[in-house]
């Protein structure tokens, strides 16, 4: 079924042109020499900062938001965490269910909007993950509020994403995209870059509280990835968690 096929997706906050990109780069999402090298590398350091916001999660409730092929969502169901994900790019999720089921893993994948699913089960999860999206939906804001929404009180959310700045152009974009080849020509457009002080306005105004931000450094010469703590400069993570006091905005 696709975008245009479906009238839940009519209003979605989506752009067309990025799931079509995904979705060309579908066959190619579990090899770790292709396209997707680079998330491979980054993804134990983005699960150890997961596990460690969340407190660890055995027997928790988890939204994977923007799945795509899947990589961050099997991380999750072999850490026992019983996981939902959603994506727009119908390629990319059949891969992502195929590649499951190859290894015995049970994923509820989903072709589904974020707002559209936060409007079916409000404060259904103990864990909202929304990693390497928010750059590439046309209203990252009202992406967050799902988010929220969909949280627990008290559950977590961990939002990953790219600053806008010189700097992560030059290595994002000049970079990774041209010179070297890290990821496809024309995944990122530097105007849906985010700032920190932007993704923590939005997501206090959905009632979450911004707890830690941490960057993500990716070495391509040695193919490896690390957290720092002070480093926000190009990619990094937000941890919040949503306040047991206050609903979420409605949608």
């Amino acid at each position: 079924m696709s975008l245009r096929d479906n009238s839940q997706f009519m209003d979605a906050n989506a752009d067309r042109d990025e799931i079509a990109h995904f979705d060309r780069l579908a066959a190619q999402w579990w090899d770790p020499r292709g396209p997707m090298a680079t998330l491979h590398v980054i993804n134990p350091v983005r699960m150890a900062y997961i596990e460690r916001c969340a407190g660890g999660l055995g027997n928790k409730r988890v939204l994977d938001v923007g799945c795509g092929g899947g990589l961050l969502a099997e991380a999750l169901a072999r850490a026992g965490a019983e996981v939902t994900a959603i994506d727009l790019a119908q390629d990319a999720l059949e891969v992502a269910r195929r590649h499951a089921a190859e290894n015995g893993l049970r994923i509820d994948y989903r072709a589904a909007p974020v707002e559209a699913l936060a409007r079916q089960e409000p404060e259904r999860y103990d864990l909202v993950c929304c990693l390497e999206m928010l750059e590439h939906v046309p209203d990252p804001a009202r992406t967050v509020a799902a988010c929220a929404r969909l949280l627990k009180p008290g559950g977590d959310a961990v939002f990953s994403t790219i600053n806008r700045n010189p700097k992560s152009y030059a290595l994002m974009i000049l970079a990774a995209e041209y010179a070297l080849g890290l990821v496809p020509r024309g995944t990122h457009e530097y105007a849906k870059f985010i700032r920190p002080s932007e993704l923590d306005r939005w997501a206090r105004a959905a009632g979450l509280e911004t707890r830690n931000l941490c960057g993500l450094r990716y070495n391509p010469l040695l193919r490896s990835a690390t957290l720092h703590a002070r480093d926000l400069d190009v990619n990094y993570l937000m941890h919040a968690r949503k306040s047991f006091s206050r609903s979420s905005p409605p949608s």
